[in-house]
């Protein structure tokens, strides 16, 4: 599995009121959320982003709140991954059980900017950066987290028989 796209970039301790604020919580639907993803700090990103783009950011993305909503609506919004050094846990089991692709990878962070055109390969975890002929590794998840992201997600997977 692999994407790619154009890179968002932002920084540390993106939390989860900044991603989806509370005033959008009354709603589950992704196509709402999606409306109001990212748009606390970055007001042109609902207009802009453009499926298979992907975040890249810095350390603890998604701390704050448990909302599943967070990576509801950056998934509904077209991002094929986000990339960065660490995730807050329960973002991150969130973004697992809804099926967005997440990675850890400091040297990306660090070298990837803003608008640069980036693959990834999800098999590999390995990061080319198209923009800048770079490439960084990241961990791969193991071959049934892959699967269950090829679903789209726990419920999903589960509904297709899981493993058997």
């Amino acid at each position: 599995m692999k994407a790619k796209g154009k890179v968002f970039k932002y920084g540390d301790n993106i939390d989860t009121d900044v991603i989806i604020a509370a005033r959008y919580l009354d709603s589950n639907d992704p196509d709402e959320l999606k409306k109001h993803c990212m748009a606390e700090i970055d007001p042109d990103f609902p207009d802009k982003v453009q499926k298979g783009d992907l975040i890249v950011a810095g350390d603890n993305f998604g701390c704050g709140s448990s909302r599943e909503h967070a990576p509801i609506a950056i998934k509904a919004s077209g991002i094929s991954v986000v990339i960065a050094p660490s995730f807050a846990r329960i973002f991150y089991r969130n973004a697992i059980n809804i099926g967005l692709p997440i990675l850890e990878c400091r040297e990306a962070s660090e070298k990837i900017n803003a608008g640069d055109e980036v693959e990834v390969d999800f098999d590999t975890g390995v990061i080319r950066n198209m923009s800048k002929k770079e490439e960084y590794n990241a961990m791969p998840f193991p071959p049934f987290i892959q699967e269950l992201m090829k679903k789209g997600g726990l419920a999903e997977f589960v509904k297709a028989g899981g493993f058997n």
